[in-house]
């Protein structure tokens, strides 16, 4: 059922997702508050989250942060999270939906997750009512790690099996949580299908004609072997994206 959700606040929103779940927000005709450094606000300090909450009803928040030493995730995750909630109590939040990660409790070893499962934490055991969407890894994924792990024109790409979903359609996901109660834990979001992280990365880069070589390893790379098997894969009664990869491959690369 939806509801007036009022004003809505997207913690992150410079980010990809923040970005998408703010244009999803004004094509519905919400009004939206941007919070990022940019607009003048630090989660990590708190600096100018007072003023930002004011008058907001929900709050989305898709922050994030490039670290995997777990020390660093989970401090960065937990003093942002901390620091969200308690202005979100101190403005009359109504509603706080978190987007985290299918396969969290599963996937062991990475400071990434470990920061997330903190944040997921300190939200189930705030007083804010809120709603934790956990999604998939998202079509752009493989690009970021041959980023990540490219030397002298080779990528170190694990071979991980995923069920990657758009960003377009965690939005839409995002949106229409916040426009509901408090759900505590959603249904799971997931893409329409099972890829191979090596797979797509040798597509993504067949179809940006990059040169880069690949290479299929669990060794040198950010990846712990406790993501090997079906880890990372969503379980049964996943909700489903409607944009295949295929179709974003092609949307990516074309002109």
């Amino acid at each position: 059922m939806e509801t007036d959700m009022g004003r809505v606040a997207v913690i992150g929103a410079t980010g990809r997702v923040g970005r998408s779940t703010v244009d999803a927000l004004r094509a519905a005709g919400r009004e939206v508050t941007e919070v990022a450094r940019s607009t003048g606000v630090d989660v990590v300090t708190g600096a100018g989250l007072d003023d930002a909450l004011h008058g907001v009803s929900v709050a989305i928040d898709v922050t994030n942060t490039p670290a995997t030493d777990p020390a660093t995730a989970v401090e960065f995750f937990a003093t942002a999270t901390s620091n969200l909630l308690a202005a979100e109590l101190r403005a009359g939040v109504r509603h706080h939906v978190l987007l985290s990660i299918v396969g969290l409790d599963r996937a062991k070893g990475t400071g990434h997750y470990d920061g997330k499962r903190r944040q997921e934490q300190l939200v189930e055991a705030g007083t804010v009512p809120w709603t934790i969407q956990r999604a998939t890894q998202f079509f752009d994924f493989a690009e970021m790690v041959v980023g990540w792990t490219t030397r002298d024109g080779v990528a170190t790409v694990a071979p991980l099996l995923l069920q990657p979903v758009a960003i377009a359609d965690v939005a839409a996901v995002l949106v229409e949580a916040a426009a509901g109660p408090p759900q505590g834990r959603a249904v799971d979001l997931a893409g329409p299908e099972p890829l191979d992280l090596v797979d797509m990365a040798r597509r993504t880069l067949t179809a940006r004609r990059d040169p880069t070589r690949l290479r299929a390893s669990w060794r040198d790379g950010p990846f712990s072997l406790a993501m090997a098997g079906e880890g990372l894969l969503p379980g049964p009664g996943v909700r489903l994206g409607l944009v295949t990869f295929d179709d974003w491959l092609a949307e990516q690369t074309s002109g």
